[in-house]
């Protein structure tokens, strides 16, 4: 586990790429318990559950691009293909013995746990609201968006299970200066942000491009991108309940992006109507 900050991106990149990374201790039980029944498996099931894990998905993502060299003209956008392409036993012997993040994070302070946990349960909601909007606007590949909200935040993650103690750092700060952007506090503390190092690690694990473009939020002329960003913008500043001064913004950019009214999208996304607040 890393304890102080590393010297520049490179150094954060080298570690997590040279790690096994992580995944959830319910995903690696899951996974188990299908590789005992492949005769029955559903790979529709296995895709199901890989999208529940960022770290899972991303790992499948890096597994699988070099296949695309070797019989695909195009970039493997999707787990649905990667596991297709992967095949299930060649699928299941790379991927047996996964480390988890629960173990990984045993001995160390338990609030590191609960901020792993609390960011990918961002994600999956991210992914949520991402795929819901882009079947309201008729997108063709809803996988994609969805796996771009997921993996949107995964250096946060990453941060999280390797240097939880500069990660829980990041978090104290904003919490001692709740006006602080988040990008500021994590340069303070780390010396760069986690989208610095995203996007270096999307270079080196050759991710698809159209992904790396998806989640990259300077793009905002593009209305996937935006359907993208607006999703892990509602799912970050939704999370600790609806009274967020960034809600409003949120709201109307999802209205422009749907074409619904404010009060159409609050309602949508489930905001309780001032009735429905307790007294």
């Amino acid at each position: 586990m890393i304890d102080h900050p590393l010297p520049d991106r490179d150094a954060w990149v080298l570690l997590f790429s040279n790690s096994s990374l992580p995944v959830l201790r319910s995903t690696q039980r899951r996974l188990n318990e299908m590789r005992e029944n492949l005769d029955d498996l559903d790979a529709r099931k296995l895709t199901q559950l890989i999208l529940h894990d960022p770290i899972m998905t991303v790992r499948v993502l890096a597994y699988i691009q070099p296949f695309r060299g070797r019989s695909l003209q195009q970039d493997i956008t999707t787990i649905a293909s990667a596991v297709m392409m992967a095949g299930l036993l060649p699928f299941f012997r790379r991927f047996d013995n996964l480390p988890t993040v629960e173990d990984a994070l045993k001995d160390h302070d338990p609030h590191a746990l609960l901020g792993v946990l609390h960011v990918i349960r961002r994600a999956q909601r991210a992914a949520d609201y991402a795929q819901d909007w882009a079947v309201r606007r008729q997108d063709l590949n809803l996988e994609e968006i969805g796996i771009a909200a997921l993996l949107h935040d995964l250096a946060e993650i990453l941060v999280w299970c390797f240097a939880p103690k500069l990660a829980l750092n990041v978090q104290a700060l904003q919490q001692a200066h709740p006006t602080m952007r988040s990008a500021d506090a994590q340069i303070q503390v780390l010396g760069l942000t986690y989208h610095d190092i995203q996007r270096a690690l999307c270079k080196v694990w050759h991710l698809p491009e159209l992904l790396t473009l998806l989640i990259d939020d300077q793009r905002s002329d593009l209305v996937r991108v935006r359907n993208v960003s607006l999703a892990v913008s509602l799912a970050r500043h939704s999370a600790h309940g609806w009274d967020d001064p960034a809600l409003p913004d949120d709201f109307r950019g999802i209205a422009a992006l749907l074409n619904l009214s404010v009060d159409a999208v609050r309602r949508h996304v489930g905001v309780p109507s001032d009735e429905d607040q307790p007294q």
